[in-house]
């Protein structure tokens, strides 16, 4: 495994970006230094969905998640964004769950992503989802941010190995 980052993550992390019909999902090599669109998952209900994610953590070895926020664009938290929180703790449980560990989840922020996937999708030949690449777009903008010292905190969640829970704000 890697060394500790500033962020205290180490390894590859596995993205989300949440839509109310799919889920892209992007990964970062081990070090933490570039992005890639991995798959998107088409939403059916949480347990299924989970299991995926699940799944595909395992696969990617991956240490932690980093989920989009959608936060509006003045940067305030609106409904989308109470909602993303809620689900993303169910997930933190699930989680432990499906893999019998805690695994951490960070927010950040996901503005734009979906503008700025379009945009790398038209002057590419990616043949990734638009929303594994909205997924790549967010994970790179959080990888270049604890590269140059400048994260911003929009809360994580980190549950206790066995049953008790605690999420930072």
């Amino acid at each position: 495994m890697s060394e500790r980052t500033n962020d205290g993550l180490a390894g590859k992390l596995l993205a989300l970006d949440m839509g109310a019909a799919r889920i892209g999902v992007a990964v970062c090599d081990p070090l933490g230094l570039a992005a890639r669109p991995l798959t998107v998952v088409q939403r059916r209900s949480k347990r299924d969905d989970f299991a995926r994610l699940a799944e595909l953590f395992r696969e990617e070895e991956a240490t932690s998640v980093v989920c989009g926020l959608p936060l509006n664009m003045d940067g305030s938290e609106g409904g989308q964004a109470a909602a993303t929180r809620k689900w993303a703790m169910r997930l933190a449980h699930g989680l432990r769950a499906l893999l019998g560990r805690p695994v951490p989840i960070i927010f950040w922020d996901e503005r734009l992503t979906s503008f700025a996937a379009d945009d790398l999708l038209d002057r590419s030949a990616l043949k990734a989802g638009q929303d594994a690449v909205a997924a790549a777009v967010m994970l790179q903008s959080y990888l270049d941010a604890r590269r140059e010292g400048r994260l911003r905190n929009y809360g994580r969640i980190e549950l206790e190995r066995r049953g008790a829970q605690g999420a930072t704000p």
